[in-house]
């Protein structure tokens, strides 16, 4: 990456590669030297980039590792959204180039788009509505229900969870909620309470999903859930499909166990013929939730802000790779392994930590390392909490949950050339450690301990980690199960303090392993735990 775009008299160019709103380029001003091109046009892209010091787009522009390397003085790719589906992150990250989005330009139109569905599945408004316009008049046929005096449950109190509790309450409902990740006190603040989830589903009137999309959420609400509800439940899912399990909610619509449902999101989309847009009770919506014309002004106007910060070498609150600054190149690769092993931290611990040490030992702790404290603290959270996770935000969300963070460099690493550790004690003050390394000439990254017991295991997409007495068999039991539902073992590897111990069993598998079958491993070998990593 070269540094021309601070030549003397040159203004930056920022290159928009597709439609955002005049306001897009009014932040900007006359700072920049603003060009256009059809980012779909792939060699008109690449020949664009040449020259350009910052890119901006929204999702039909693919950012990749090819479009990167053709920006030789690209400093900052902006994203004018919420996903980053179409940004190569991790190359950007290795080019020392910035990406940035704009994580809270849509959070007020989705919350309100929840609660417009909510309302609309209470009064059966879209209903009504194509009946009398088809020439009917059935008022008694379209009665509903009030929103005062009920209970609604609120699964995840991210941002948006947050606001759609604060507008039901202003309904006059009680609010009550699941999330795993947020304290009674902090809930309280809000005037929330808190419920395990089987007691939410059990009081709630109306249930509204608010949570990210992650391997532990998908089919949250499924078809035992669904036994547990009122049958004059209505609920709304306006966060991701495949959260609610569309067919199992089909089946308690038409047993009469659920009274209604307000949908946004699709387990695949787009979705034009799922059997629930046959049932009267289903209102039903495209993917809506950042569809206002606020929302998109929001977006380009958040990027080109950030856009500006970061040419002029300052701090970018929604950056979500680096934070600002120069990153010695030596400490670079390890970025995405520590952002993978906080991942890895969160999974086998089941939740957060109070405390967390990231140790950086060998020969990087020469440099400057703290872009290695939030990429730990990004991955830490990255699979726990609604809002996009920022290199820039991560220290506050765990300031927010009260996690003390320590970034401890030593320049001795006897097994490796570099290794890190993340080091942390849970709330129950159990420890627990998870350690990594680069090896090779490839940098491959690679898992290298749990709880100060050595493994050397390639940190694959889909991991399987067991804690087990130490006994003849284990093996031979874990793989049976795993055979009978056809998922491929890559790799695994036990180590143990002694024999007979509790042994740490860790396993790379080629495919995701559903959550009945953790359970059935689990209880098969009489394990005391088994949790599922899915870095996809």
């Amino acid at each position: 990456m070269s540094t021309t775009g601070n030549e003397p008299g040159r203004r930056p160019v920022v290159l928009i590669a597709e439609e955002l709103s005049p306001a897009t380029v009014q932040v900007l001003g006359d700072d920049f030297d603003v060009r256009w091109c059809d980012g779909t046009d792939r060699p008109a892209l690449l020949a664009a980039l040449a020259e350009a010091d910052a890119l901006l787009v929204r999702s039909a522009t693919q950012v990749d590792a090819e479009a990167i390397a053709a920006g030789r003085q690209l400093r900052v790719v902006a994203r004018a959204g919420v996903g980053l589906d179409n940004v190569d992150v991790a190359a950007a990250t290795q080019a020392g180039v910035m990406v940035v989005n704009a994580p809270t330009s849509n959070i007020v139109s989705a919350a309100e788009l929840a609660v417009a569905l909510l309302l609309a599945v209470a009064r059966n408004v879209p209903q009504a509505h194509a009946s009398l316009k088809g020439g009917a008049w059935k008022r008694s046929a379209y009665t509903g229900v009030e929103l005062q005096g009920k209970t609604v449950g609120v699964l995840g109190l991210g941002r948006i969870g947050v606001l759609v509790a604060q507008r039901l309450s202003a309904f006059g409902m009680r609010v009550v909620a699941y999330d795993p990740y947020v304290s009674t006190a902090r809930a309280g603040q809000m005037g929330v309470r808190l419920l395990s989830l089987d007691d939410l589903l059990a009081e709630a009137d109306f249930i509204t999903v608010h949570l990210p999309k992650t391997p532990e959420t998908i089919g949250l609400i499924g078809e035992d859930q669904l036994r547990k509800v009122k049958p004059t439940v209505r609920i709304v899912n306006a966060a991701r499909g495949g959260i609610v399990d569309e067919k199992a909610l089909l089946v308690a619509l038409e047993e009469g166990r659920v009274a209604g449902a307000g949908l946004d999101v699709f387990a695949r989309e787009p979705c034009t013929d799922s059997p629930l847009f046959a049932l009267d009770r289903v209102v039903a919506t495209p993917h809506l939730g950042a569809s206002t014309d606020e929302a998109q002004e929001n977006a380009g106007i958040s990027v080109a802000r950030s856009v500006r910060l970061a040419l002029a070498g300052e701090l970018v609150p929604d950056a979500v790779n680096v934070s600002g600054g120069v990153i010695a190149q030596e400490v670079r690769p390890g970025i995405a392994l520590v952002e993978k092993l906080g991942r890895v931290f969160t999974a086998v611990a089941g939740g957060l930590p109070v405390q967390l040490d990231v140790e950086v030992h060998g020969e990087i702790a020469a440099h400057d390392v703290s872009v290695l404290r939030l990429a730990a603290l990004k991955g830490l959270f990255t699979d726990v909490v609604e809002d996009p996770v920022s290199y820039v935000n991560a220290p506050v969300l765990a300031a927010d949950r009260g996690i003390e963070t320590r970034l401890i460099a030593d320049g001795n690493s006897p097994a490796f050339r570099n290794v890190v550790t993340l080091r942390g004690c849970l709330g129950d003050s159990t420890p627990l450690a998870v350690s990594g390394t680069l090896t090779g000439p490839k940098q491959v990254e690679k898992l290298v301990g749990i709880d100060d017991l050595d493994f050397e295991l390639p940190l694959a997409d889909h991991l399987l980690v067991l804690r087990y007495e130490d006994r003849p068999g284990v093996i031979g039991a874990i793989g049976g199960v795993l055979g009978d539902v056809g998922v491929n073992i890559g790799s695994m590897q036990v180590a143990r303090p002694e024999q007979g111990g509790q042994a740490v069993g860790v396993l790379t598998l080629d495919q995701a392993v559903p959550a009945a079958v953790l359970e059935s491993i689990v209880e098969r070998i009489g394990a005391v735990s088994g949790r599922r990593v899915d870095l996809t």
